[in-house]
This record gives structure tokens, C-alpha cells and sequence, in this order.
């Protein structure tokens, strides 16, 4: 099934919003603001304190450090600590956003998704134009970690759904499990669930220098070993307390757990927040047994790539011998092209987002008596040319009276040869717009099949001009 188009609408926020906090490693002030975006925009962090403030969108590859935190990089430029912001998003059903931060980490706030889901709840949530996409989960895939034995799988489901499991061997966190049955069930469940450390780990941490901004208001302390006068007077100094002890259920005092399983659900907020970086919707069961930054990120790239390619291969369905919904007479009332160059014969779909089209190749085609006629292959720029003309009927529709326009190519962007065209082959063109049309400006993506493969792909960008 792959890649559908739902009827769901696309989300945004209604307004910006933003918060004030510090950052967990860096431990300097930042205001994260949450800005409305465009459809299919996804989400994305905007770093307005550097100069053109660049743009890094949350995509699983450009992953570059996954140690304390999931950590983005993109033209020399980091987020740090990416995920609680885009479980928040994901877990409110939001589509696009912007998340502008003037630091490269956003404020840790207590360690868990909370505030973030009650300011983007302030902001609004509202439905856009466009439909979301999907990827729906057919089969099985799985990534596992030889060396931390972790293993995440997703299976088919008739929803999102995450099951996280936890195992740190230790007494004081043994064995917990959490489960997300519903995406919606986010902010009564999860979104509350604070991020948690080992005693042993924070010693280190401490040490180094690497949690400045952590406090005991958000960061759950496991004491995993016997503390030591020493040891208790650098916590005392480190968290700015006049006193510290141990609860008798093993965790630092100034903290209640807000769950039995907390340590369970945070991960299971990790995952979610870190599988946003897919870019696309899943519907599917994910388990994840020992979860951590790495191999949720290296699993996000794996799906990231499996729907990448099936996008590309994505043939689209069509009955070539139904009815279609214009003909090659239609097609002329609208295209200006004529003989020899019209080179297109059929359009079967036709929507506000897409067009599917369809040419037959003969040996009769005029470019064949000279290109290479011992082995007559189809032009790639004639391949391109058509798919453009499938592109012109989407961008024509928009005008009551399209006899009286021509169109005009802008720019041709990542075109790409897959396959050789020849006599006999049938092609199919699917043009999707990558964004609205604008006064007659349509940006698409495009693409050509033939015999069930992909044979080139294209971004093309046109302008429909009216005849003088």
C-alpha cells in the first residue's frame, strides 16, 4: 500500500507562541516561538540569533549526534535536543510548524513535552488546504543494535501506535513498559513524562561540564549506587540546594514521579518525538525494546529511505482501458501544442494537487527517424516535455477560459534518467504540486513510468501567461 493520500486535512497552529527556559546541556536562556507554516512544510528549526537565520528541517538525516540528546546539523549549523519539541507537535496532531529558537537548544523546561503541548494548545490548532499523506506499514521492518541489544520493529496497525520497553538492570529501575494506543491519548499519558539519569551517569556529566541547565525540577535522578559525602556536597553545589537525599523508592527528593512508569514513557516520548524526523505520517505498531537517540534515529532513516523509494516507484494505479477523463481532443482544447509535438494523449485524473496523464510510443513518433534509428530511444528532454504538458492541463484548470493561455517553463530542477523509453512503451506522468499555485506560478513535482518502473523524475516550476 505504501504512500496514500488521506482525507485527513493538514494542521497547523493559529498564532506564534513562545516560551522562555534554559538549555539542559548548555545551560544559556532561550526563547523557543512556534510559527505557523505552510502545508507540507513539515516541521522545521529556524536559528534566528545567527545571520540569515538558517533553516534546519527535522529530518533523520541530518542526525549528527544522538549522546545526550538527538542533535541536527545542517550546513555547519545544530539543534540540540530536538525531540520533546517534536513529540509535542506530533503528539497534538499538528502537521507544520516553525520552531524558532535565538540559541541552538531548546529550553528544557521540566524534561518532558508538557509546557510545549500547553503553549502550541494555546496558539490554536487549525486545518489547512491541503491533505496529509500517509505511509502506511505493510510488512514488517525492523533495525536492530548488536552492541546496546536494542531492537525497534513496525508492523501493519490500523493506527500510530508505540510500545516502549524498558530494561536498565539495575534494582532501582528494573523492567517497565509504556504504551501509546492512540496519538490523541498523548497529553493525558505521555506528554508529562520527564526525562530521567542514572546517579553514575550524572557524576560524569557533572564532571564534564555538560548540564548546566539541569536542575532537580527536570531531570528524574536514579541512585543507582551509595552516595557519598563528597559526592553529595557536588550535587548539593550543582543544583543550588541546601540539601539532598534519597527517597525510598531510589530517586533524588525534590521530585515526585508522576507515573509508577515514568522512565517508560519518556522513552516512549523519545521515540515518537524522534521518528517525527521520518517527515511523513506513519500508520503502523511500533515496539521498541531498549530504545535510545541512536537507534531510533538510525530507524527513522530506515523508513525515511523505504518511503522514499516507494514514493519514486509509486506507479499509480490506472485502468488503461477506462473511460478517460479527456481525450486527445479534450486535451487540445486546452494545450496549444499541436502535431508533432503534442505529446501527450490522455489524462485520466485531475484533482487541485495532481494530474495523471498518459502517451502511447509508436515507432511513428517523428523523433525516432533520427535518434539513434538502429536503436530508437525516446529523448529525455522530450520525456521531460511531456511530463510538463501533464503539468500545463493541472495548471490550466485553475483559468475558466485556458484557450486563451500559454505556459511557460521557469526553472527545471533534480532531473533524473532511470530508464530507457522505446517503441511500444506506454508511459504515465503524475504531477504533484509542491506548493499552491500563485498568480499562475505552479511548482510540481514530476513524474514518468513506464512498464511499471520509474523512467524520470523532475521538479518543474511554470507560469501560465494570457495570450495578448
Amino acid at each position: 500500500m505504501g504512500i496514500i493520500k488521506t482525507d485527513v486535512k493538514q494542521k497547523t497552529i493559529g498564532k506564534e507562541v513562545s516560551l522562555k527556559g534554559v538549555g539542559l546541556h548548555t545551560g544559556k536562556d532561550v526563547t523557543l516561538t512556534f510559527c505557523p507554516a505552510s502545508t507540507n512544510n513539515g516541521f522545521s528549526f529556524k536559528r534566528v540569533d545567527l545571520e540569515g537565520s538558517p533553516v534546519i528541517e527535522a529530518d533523520a538525516n541530518y542526525v549528527t549526534n544522538t549522546q545526550r540528546g538527538t542533535c541536527l546539523e545542517k550546513n555547519g549549523v545544530t539543534i540540540q535536543t530536538s525531540e520533546h519539541v517534536l513529540a509535542a507537535l506530533v503528539g497534538l496532531d499538528i502537521d507544520n510548524a516553525i520552531i524558532e529558537l535565538n540559541a541552538s537548544e531548546p529550553p528544557i523546561m521540566d524534561g518532558s513535552s508538557k509546557f510545549f503541548v500547553e503553549a502550541l494548545e494555546k496558539a490554536g490548532i487549525v486545518e489547512q488546504d491541503d491533505y496529509r499523506e500517509e505511509y502506511v506499514v505493510t510488512d514488517v521492518i525492523s533495525y536492530s543494535d548488536e552492541e546496546s541489544g536494542s531492537e525497534i520493529i513496525i508492523m501493519p496497525s490500523k493506527e500510530y501506535q508505540i510500545t516502549a520497553m524498558v530494561d536498565f538492570g539495575t534494582k532501582v529501575l528494573g523492567t517497565q513498559n509504556a504504551t501509546l494506543n492512540c496519538v490523541t491519548d498523548f497529553k493525558n499519558e505521555i506528554a508529562d513524562s520527564r526525562t530521567f539519569s542514572f546517579l553514575h551517569e550524572l557524576e560524569m556529566l557533572l564532571e564534564n561540564g555538560l548540564i548546566k541547565g539541569g536542575d532537580l525540577n527536570n531531570a528524574i535522578v536514579y541512585v543507582d549506587k551509595e552516595l557519598s559525602p563528597e559526592t553529595m556536597d557536588k550535587l548539593r553545589v550543582a543544583f543550588n540546594k541546601d540539601s539532598i537525599a534519597v527517597k525510598p523508592n531510589g530517586i533524588l527528593d525534590n521530585l515526585t514521579l508522576h507515573h509508577p512508569n515514568e522512565a517508560a514513557r519518556h522513552k516512549l516520548l523519545d521515540v515518537l518525538g524522534d521518528l517525527a524526523l521520518v517527515g511523513t505520517r506513519i500508520k503502523g505498531k511500533v515496539i521498541a525494546n531498549k530504545p535510545g537517540h541512536f537507534i531510533n534515529t538510525q530507524f527513522a532513516k530506515k523508513i525515511s529511505k523505504i518511503i522514499k523509494n516507494e514514493k519514486r516507484n509509486n506507479v499509480p494505479q490506472i485502468d488503461l482501458n477506462q473511460e478517460p477523463l479527456m481525450d486527445v481532443n479534450r486535451i487540445m482544447e486546452m494545450l496549444p501544442h499541436r502535431q508533432p509535438f503534442l505529446l501527450l494523449d490522455k489524462v485520466f485524473e485531475l484533482s487541485e494537487s495532481h494530474v495523471i496523464g498518459m502517451k502511447n510510443v509508436t515507432m511513428n513518433e517523428e523523433f525516432f527517424k533520427g535518434h539513434f534509428p538502429g536503436a530508437p530511444v525516446m529523448p529525455g528532454v522530450l520525456i521531460v516535455e511531456a511530463m510538463a504538458q501533464t503539468g500545463g492541463i493541472l495548471v490550466l484548470s485553475t483559468v475558466p477560459d485556458p484557450e486563451n493561455y500559454l505556459t511557460f517553463f521557469m526553472k527545471i530542477d533534480k532531473v533524473k534518467f532511470k530508464q530507457k523509453v522505446i517503441p511500444g512503451d506506454t508511459l504515465i506522468f503524475k504531477c504533484d504540486l509542491i506548493t499552491p499555485i500563485r498568480r499562475g506560478i505552479c511548482h510540481m513535482q514530476g513524474y514518468a513510468y513506464a512498464n511499471g518502473k520509474l523512467c524520470a523524475e523532475a521538479e518543474l516550476m511554470a507560469q501560465i501567461s494570457k495570450v495578448k
